[in-house]
């Protein structure tokens, strides 16, 4: 059986924690910042932790 490739896209927009868990950053913190609050766009420069739900998918990516 040959080994799983990582998948690059993924490589470089998540990221692995000690403890398991993966990395992401928040969705819409890339442009059109003249409708959203500054709360929200402080908000949005911050990395986030993966949904649970979503974690089994993710780490299929990263082996």
């Amino acid at each position: 059986m040959p080994k799983m490739k990582t998948h690059k896209g993924a490589a470089r927009r998540l990221k692995r924690t000690g403890t398991g868990l993966i990395v992401i950053r928040h969705s819409h913190g890339d442009h059109i910042f003249t409708k959203k609050s500054r709360k929200r766009k402080r908000h949005l420069r911050r990395s986030a932790v993966a949904s649970p739900a979503d974690t089994r998918k993710l780490s299929r990516l990263l082996p």
